[in-house]
């Protein structure tokens, strides 16, 4: 009977720490420390980054992970350029956000947490932009940061191509209205995310 009992409360504690580990297993982009980054190319040698203003994504305890992009926030440094670019390439009119999601192992996500290090790896993304979808693999390193909380960063930048998502025409129309020889159709972007234990 001694060791029923002892077994039994083993169980209930394990259940225990399994469902607090769950239910802390979630997480918020935190938009401040977070960023996206594009660097596109004009007359086929002048690079110019730009990012976005405002981000927000999740985390979910099944490792179920989304990240949304406003993309009228669209930052190029200058203001006409950022009109340019919502208006005739993005047309945020119709096509306000891009979202990207992925299926991370939560396994791995608890490893990264419980063992306070870095882990590099290729994580297969979903971008849904301009109504358009597309697979496309990643390079990140998730790693650890105070807290519980989790940092998401591209190893190396992810090539999007504008005939993906219906964005040649946009291209052009940019092109035209700046009077450049060419504006490159295919950008590198990088990110770096913050994520802060939900609660």
């Amino acid at each position: 009977m001694k060791y029923l009992s002892f077994f039994r409360n083993a169980f209930w504690a394990a259940t225990f720490w399994a469902v607090a580990a769950s239910a802390h297993a979630q997480w918020t982009l935190e938009a401040g420390n977070s960023a996206v980054d594009i660097i596109s190319i004009k007359n086929n040698s002048v690079a110019e980054s730009h990012s976005f203003d405002a981000l927000s994504g999740s985390i979910s305890a099944d490792g179920s992970a989304n990240v949304v992009i406003e993309l009228d926030s669209v930052n190029t440094l200058i203001e006409i350029r950022n009109e340019r670019v919502r208006k005739m390439l993005f047309e945020t009119a119709n096509f306000p956000l891009a979202k990207i999601t992925a299926d991370l192992d939560a396994a791995t996500l608890q490893e990264v947490i419980d063992g306070g290090k870095a882990m590099t790896l290729t994580i297969p993304l979903n971008v849904a932009l301009h109504g358009k979808e597309k697979a496309i693999n990643a390079s990140v390193v998730l790693a650890p940061t105070a807290g519980g909380g989790l940092m998401a960063v591209t190893s190396r930048p992810i090539l999007i191509r504008a005939a993906d998502f219906n964005l040649e025409n946009g291209i052009e129309l940019l092109r035209k209205v700046a009077g450049l020889n060419s504006i490159s159709s295919a950008v590198p972007v990088s990110f770096s995310l913050a994520f802060t234990p939900k609660g």
